[in-house]
């Protein structure tokens, strides 16, 4: 692996999302604090912010060359020739303290999505299936902060993080979109922070973003730790391959929760790093609208 370095002055106050999209040979991403949707060329070194109108976690490119956003309120979609938004499901309608979070896309076109409670306090965050039009829960017990998930290169497994319990769950996904049994994939040490956003590479392995912990690590399909790359951020949040071989990696971060103390000590956080990868990413997949 190359050493990392900054590749654009984001700042964001909480970037997450990264999401690379093959038909533009570009970087999207989040964030989520600052109600923006960001657009990045690595090539040319271009910068595109669109404002969403509220907290925004997450988008995703849809097969109609648009794009899927999480917004708070919902499942939107969202067209960067107008900035326009337009939610199409609010699957939490009840429940305003919550917020989307984090979401991918499986190889049927299904989003995979999760909730959270933005206190961060209580236990009302699920796991949810865009599929085609149309959300349904997972199934699996809520917790306070989703994230992830992410999904395997077969389309096998789901991997499905409780942020606050410090513990990534795997999850077989059944030939007709249901999921079976969660079980224990990997739990996350205290002094090592909490597991963020996660994305799989090629081979299987899984990338998981640490906050808190000044690093991205990589795991093993068994669940032990494969490699780590530091950062010059403590808040790493997710991990996006990029470039035509796929074996760029992309890091958003975040200075949400820094004073003034810890963001002299990292001036670089929020913005996007990146560092050469021997193992490539799994190709994106477009999300269905059906």
């Amino acid at each position: 692996m190359s050493d990392v370095i900054s590749v654009l002055n984001a700042r964001a106050t909480l970037g997450e999302g990264p999401v690379w999209v093959a038909r533009e040979q570009a970087l999207w991403f989040v964030d989520i604090k600052g109600h923006k949707v960001h657009r990045f060329d690595p090539a040319t070194g271009n910068h595109r912010s669109y404002d969403a109108p509220c907290q925004v976690g997450w988008v995703l490119p849809s097969d109609d060359g648009k794009f899927i956003a999480g917004l708070q309120q919902g499942v939107a979609r969202f067209d960067p020739a107008t900035g326009a938004f337009e939610v199409i499901a609010t699957p939490e309608a009840a429940l305003p303290g919550n917020r989307l979070n984090d979401a991918s896309v499986d190889a049927h076109g299904r989003i995979w999505f999760g909730s959270m409670d933005d206190s961060e306090a209580a236990v009302s965050g699920r796991l949810y299936c865009f599929d085609r039009g149309e959300v349904r829960e997972s199934g699996l017990a809520p917790v306070c902060i989703t994230n992830g998930p992410a999904i395997s290169p077969d389309g096998c497994i789901l991997y499905h993080t409780d942020t606050l319990g410090r513990v990534i769950h795997q999850v077989p996904v059944n030939d007709d979109g249901t999921l079976g049994a969660p079980a224990i994939f990997a739990t996350i040490d205290e002094s090592d922070g909490w597991p963020d956003g996660s994305t799989c590479d090629a081979e299987g392995f899984v990338w998981i973003g640490l906050w808190g912990g000044w690093r991205a690590r990589r795991y093993a399909p068994d669940g032990r730790i494969a490699a780590e790359v530091r950062l010059p951020a403590a808040n790493v949040t997710k991990i996006a391959f990029g470039g035509t071989d796929l074996c760029t990696a992309y890091a958003t971060t975040a200075r949400k929760g820094l004073d003034a103390a810890a963001l002299a000590g990292q001036p670089l956080a929020g913005n996007i790093f990146a560092f050469h990868v021997d193992v490539p990413g799994a190709p994106g997949n477009l999300a269905s609208l059906g």
